[in-house]
């Protein structure tokens, strides 16, 4: 099949912006990696998207916007556009080169027990904006079949993982918000799930006690001490034993308290929580994975890259740059990837990584 030129958006549950990244594919492999790009959410932007989650909790229509959902929907489509925009302005690409955008939009609600999660943000009204045919809301199709619609990107990491060197079988795990891991052992079918909270529970508890979005450097944890009798706790609710396929909404642990610990100490047990998710997925996967590869926002973050080694161990763990991926782009890469795949009517979800009922398509066509 021919490649053609596909540009991924996306907006995670970190809350921290839009990333932008350009990419040459025929939808089974990647032919060539473009530039990618980043623009942040204000502060007053990321405010309105939180005040949006936190409305999102009493939806029971996925496509309802009312109150802040319709203001912070028009934030989300706005700010892609943007985005698109200034990437497009910065790497002096032609529009033409582009066949297709990949907008995944921006998650305030996913609840796979109830078949429901919502996205914002308007496809079609992007589509018209910025002059490209945009792939959008690429998990329907997979929640009306039964399915979990997430995580999403499981097949563009078999597609990375084809291309390196490296002992299987491997592990992917990407840590946004929430982290979700992707096994790929070279045969048999995709298997993938969500591990646990990512960098929501540690953001949410820096921006309590700071002021400040995140740990930067894990700084905060290095400082820290692990509160083994809490941490046992978190680890008792039954998503952690639960086998993949398996998914969860950014805020499924909110209920979680760290506000008897102090700064340091909260930030350590947190990060603990996020790698001590992943080493739980261990035993549930065909096998122990012999090398996994960390992206998104928790590969920049030491204190969760020094737990993750000492547990998962002894297999081997890198980051994603570590073996010439880009860590930060990588999800808007997967979703270029995903929207080329729809396009040509390929599956993009399978019953080992979402529990659907046969290998699906989806996403819906916006024309300008």
């Amino acid at each position: 099949m021919a490649s053609l030129g596909a540009l991924g958006l996306m907006s995670g549950t970190s809350l921290d912006g839009v990333d932008a990244a350009l990419i040459e594919t025929d939808g089974e492999r990647v032919a060539r990696f473009g530039p990618v790009g980043y623009r942040p959410y204000a502060d007053g932007e990321r405010d309105l998207l939180r005040r949006a989650l936190a409305a999102a909790a009493g939806l029971t229509d996925r496509a309802g916007r009312p109150g802040v959902l319709g203001e912070a929907e028009a934030l989300v489509t706005q700010a892609h556009a943007h985005a698109v925009e200034d990437f497009l302005a910065a790497h002096r690409i032609d529009r033409r080169d582009i066949a297709v955008v990949g907008f995944h939009g921006q998650t305030v609600l996913h609840r796979p027990e109830r078949h429901l999660t919502v996205q914002i943000g308007d496809g079609e009204a992007l589509a018209r904006r910025i002059g490209l045919p945009v792939v959008f809301d690429l998990r329907a199709a997979d929640v009306a079949a039964g399915g979990q619609g997430a995580p999403l990107v499981s097949v563009f990491h078999r597609a990375l993982v084809e291309t390196i060197d490296r002992p299987r079988p491997i592990a992917v795990l990407n840590v946004g918000g929430v982290a979700n891991v992707t096994y790929v052992d070279g045969s048999g079918d995709l298997v993938a799930c969500d591990t646990g909270p990512g960098n929501a529970l540690i953001d949410d508890f820096m921006a309590a006690r700071t002021g400040t979005a995140c740990d930067r450097d894990g700084a905060a944890a290095a400082l820290g001490r692990v509160d083994e009798s809490w941490l046992a706790a978190a680890l008792a609710r039954p998503f952690f034993a639960a086998p993949p396929p398996k998914s969860l909404d950014r805020n499924a642990f909110a209920s979680l308290d760290p506000s008897s610990l102090s700064l340091a100490d909260g930030a350590a047990t947190l990060t603990a929580l996020t790698a001590a998710a992943v080493t739980a997925v261990v035993p549930l996967l065909p096998r122990p994975p012999r090398f996994w590869i960390v992206a998104g926002g928790g590969a920049r973050n030491p204190s969760l890259m020094r737990m993750l080694a000492e547990r998962l161990a002894p297999a081997t763990v890198e980051t994603a740059a570590a073996v010439g991926w880009s860590s930060d782009a990588i999800e808007a890469q997967a979703f270029a990837f995903l929207a080329a795949r729809a396009l040509k009517r390929l599956p993009i979800t399978f019953p080992g990584t979402t529990g659907a009922p046969r290998p699906m398509t989806g996403g819906v066509v916006a024309h300008p």
